[in-house]
């Protein structure tokens, strides 16, 4: 199954509301190209799976700094310098979030999309599948930093 391109804005304006209001972040976004449904390598992910209208998993992906940098800017307080469980629970939460406001997008465009709690994974070279969907991959950078914004939905039905 093919992707429509037009299910991925939604989550792009969400995550540079959520990144900018919640973290002070201001993420550019990067050229969006699609992947194989297999991801491996970040050391960080967060899962979120999207029901409804759309089915399919958002998935987030990036290196243990850029985690760190956003869980400090959710925190403040002083640097995150390691993953520990407030960490990971705020880049979830951050995760979290930005599917909230996508579902809310969506819904004000006549979808009706649930999201699923987050799940959030550590560790070296992480692996994934999608199942029968692509991966729209959209890179966030920010302050020397990547959050890759991999979006795997398709329309239910």
């Amino acid at each position: 199954m093919d992707i429509n391109f037009e299910y991925v804005n939604p989550f792009i304006q969400a995550a540079k509301i959520v990144l900018k209001e919640f973290s002070q972040i201001d993420a550019e976004t990067e050229a969006a190209y699609l992947k194989k449904p297999e991801h491996e390598g970040a050391s960080f992910a967060v899962i979120i799976g999207v029901t409804g209208d759309l089915r399919g998993q958002v998935i987030f992906t990036m290196d243990v700094e850029a985690a760190c940098y956003i869980a400090t800017k959710m925190i403040m307080e002083a640097p995150v310098t390691e993953l520990n469980e407030m960490a990971k629970s705020a880049v979830g939460e951050m995760a979290n979030m930005i599917l909230g406001n996508a579902a809310t997008i969506f819904s004000n465009n006549n979808y009706t999309v649930d999201i699923t709690p987050p799940t959030v994974m550590l560790g070296r070279n992480i692996s994934f599948a999608v199942g029968d969907s692509r991966i729209v991959c959209v890179p966030l950078t920010f302050y020397k930093h990547t959050l890759e914004l991999n979006i795997a939905v398709v329309e239910e039905g």
